[in-house]
């Protein structure tokens, strides 16, 4: 047992070192334009740390609608990196280097709770091509680990556990907040709806430990990450933008975007309800988290580092490594896709032209739904419990456990 943890440590400071090569160009260029989209390097963490005002020492969220656009512990994570960022000419390039080690070990952290929960699939993790050409994009891993964390630690029973985590990983990035939906059903199938309660309650309560403090001193700038996911148009790397660019014209975007995705959702609960065995959120979460980004109004091309450990933790036959290769092969082509189309955009000489990016993105999307199917198909496989009866309905939504598990 030891052997293979040591093994896949090893393997994760591999894919942390292979990264690291790939993001090289760009830190000693200094992320010029349209270098750093020419050879894919670019990152948002040299970036926000000038243009937010972090070099300076500004607190996240004190600067009104220039602040971080990012929820507390991330713009936390932000700010305190950049107090011990050594101030000069290289603070950039040093202030890169330290968010990355600390993105390496969440790295080796989360390969690490992966492979408790499915050690035979772990290294798919680390060698997935898609997740070591965009590690050091963004800050995602700093969400990514408490909500794996809170999926192992749900199956496991350990719900307090599992709620505080999901509490906290919300309060990091936002995405996982959509786990609530799969989780409820998962308590309605076990007849525990005061369990869900409870769990919700942990939750909240957490999450408003975190980010009441900062709303009540920064308001503004507490406020400037909802506002701008509420009004944003179609942005890279979604099914929308993809459409716009092909000139198909979309009238109620906004509408038309949640309506889809409460479709999807509606589609996900029946599957939930229609198989035999009450399903793990493990198996579940990547069709959900996979259905609201191929529906949302941004896409970005670091998503897949959420999207992966999910799938690698969904996965229940060698049969379908076929598929998780498939998809993966279209993340890392859209992955070039998208900055080779930025390249042409911001003065490059040769690049991407829309056209071919929106139908590279389009394939992209395609690959998620697919692998979205594979799943889907793989559990129902598993047998169901043919249609819901009436009575079935009503035990699952009025009848609850006394005790919580």
């Amino acid at each position: 047992m030891q052997s293979k943890a040591r093994a896949i440590v090893a393997l994760a400071i591999l894919s942390c070192l292979i990264s690291f090569v790939k993001f090289s160009h760009c830190e000693n260029s200094g992320w010029s334009t349209p270098g750093q989209y020419i050879h894919a390097c670019y990152s948002d963490i040299p970036a926000l740390y000038g243009e937010r005002g972090l070099s300076k020492g500004d607190w996240a969220y004190s600067n009104g609608d220039k602040s971080v656009e990012y929820p507390v512990v991330t713009g936390a994570v932000m700010w305190a990196l950049a107090k011990v960022t050594p101030q000069g000419g290289d603070s950039a390039k040093d202030y890169f280097n330290i968010n990355i080690f600390f993105i390496a070990l969440l790295l080796i952290a989360t390969a690490l709770f992966i492979y408790q929960i499915k050690p035979e699939f772990t290294y798919l993790y680390l060698l997935a091509p898609a997740g070591i050409a965009s590690l050091y994009i963004n800050w995602d891993l700093w969400a990514i680990i408490s909500m794996v964390a809170a999926i192992y630690w749900f199956d496991r029973k350990k719900l307090n556990l599992s709620a505080l985590s999901l509490g906290i990983s919300i309060s990091t990035k936002f995405m996982p907040i959509f786990l609530l939906f799969p989780i409820v059903f998962i308590f309605l199938r076990r007849g525990q709806l005061k369990g869900f309660l409870k769990y919700l309650i942990i939750s909240s309560i957490t999450f408003a430990a975190i980010n009441l403090p900062v709303y009540f001193t920064t308001p503004d700038g507490w406020m400037r990450f909802y506002k701008l996911n509420l009004s944003r148009g179609p942005d890279w790397g979604s099914l929308w933008y993809a459409l716009t660019s092909l000139n198909i014209k979309i009238a109620n975007l906004n509408y038309l975007s949640i309506l889809i995705l409460l479709a999807g959702f509606a589609a996900i609960a029946i599957y939930i309800l229609e198989l035999r065995n009450i399903p793990s959120l493990a198996s579940l979460s990547f069709i959900v988290l996979a259905t609201v980004m191929c529906t949302s109004k941004v896409y970005s091309p670091q998503y897949v580092l959420w999207l992966i450990p999910l799938a690698v933790i969904a996965l229940t036959d060698k049969r379908d490594l076929l598929a998780f290769w498939i998809w993966q092969g279209a993340e890392i082509l859209y992955h070039v896709a998208i900055w080779q189309h930025l390249a042409i955009v911001t003065g490059a000489k040769f690049g991407l032209p829309l056209f071919a990016y929106a139908l590279i993105t389009l394939l992209r999307i395609t690959a998620t739904l697919y692998l979205i199917a594979i799943f889907v198909r793989r559990g129902l496989a598993s047998g169901t419990q043919g249609p819901i009866s009436h009575r079935s309905l009503r035990e699952f939504l009025f009848e609850s456990a006394d005790k919580y598990p």
